[in-house]
């Protein structure tokens, strides 16, 4: 049975926050995992897939960015989005501690979105990505790609995204990862919007986002 484990670790700057979930024989590998704008660590997905990734021999580390850690609640600003990326490098380091195999690195919406950023600028950081709801560009503003780093990426990405995400269409997403000179690959969840689904349906999301990663990382 995974253990769970809160962590809060001061000594890495900046501090790491979040849960550490632990299979119960040797990690295959790690990893971190974060949240979107508006959510944290204990978000329903993140949970979920912590719980799968873990039951699978995959350690990790589900986060809090330094901006929920400083504010229970409401959005990130953009200038302090640097400090958001350092703390996702914090994690990766600290979960190198616990883990001997390959780390990955990823997360929801927001999360997700400063972990490419931090790829681009560290192309060593992780083994790869695991991207949750990718925020291709603003809703309703389809010209506003974020995607001015994707040639940057030097590590395989996988794209999990809802078909109705108004954050990105599956189209959009797909058009857009051509950019991306490594391995990419998208995996499309039918009817789902930028929470791919919500607590009710995060299972079943979790499991098929493990068989897509598991697939990847390995291929």
């Amino acid at each position: 049975m995974p253990t769970v484990t809160p962590i809060e670790d001061a000594s890495q700057t900046p501090t790491v926050r979040g849960f550490l979930h632990t299979p119960d024989t040797p990690a295959e590998s790690g990893l971190v995992l974060t949240h979107g704008a508006g959510s944290d660590a204990h978000a329903p997905l993140l949970c979920a897939v912590a719980e799968a990734f873990s039951a699978a021999r995959i350690a990790v580390l589900r986060c809090d960015l330094p901006f929920r850690q400083a504010r229970p609640r409401g959005s990130p600003y953009p200038a302090t989005a640097a400090q958001d990326r350092a703390g996702l490098a914090s994690a990766v380091h600290f979960l190198k501690r616990h883990v001997t195999g390959k780390i990955y690195l990823g997360g929801q919406s927001y999360g997700g979105r400063q972990a490419t950023m931090l790829a681009a600028e560290q192309p060593d950081v992780a083994a790869g990505l695991l991207l949750l709801s990718y925020p291709l560009h603003p809703p309703g503003r389809r010209a506003d790609l974020r995607t001015a780093h994707f040639p940057k990426l030097t590590i395989p990405a996988l794209f999990i995204h809802g078909t109705r995400d108004p954050f990105g269409s599956i189209e959009e997403v797909s058009a857009a990862l051509p950019l991306i000179p490594a391995s990419h690959e998208i995996i499309a969840i039918a009817g789902a919007g930028h929470d791919l689904g919500g607590k009710k349906t995060a299972a079943r999301v979790a499991a098929t986002i493990l068989e897509a990663f598991r697939k990847f990382a390995i291929s």
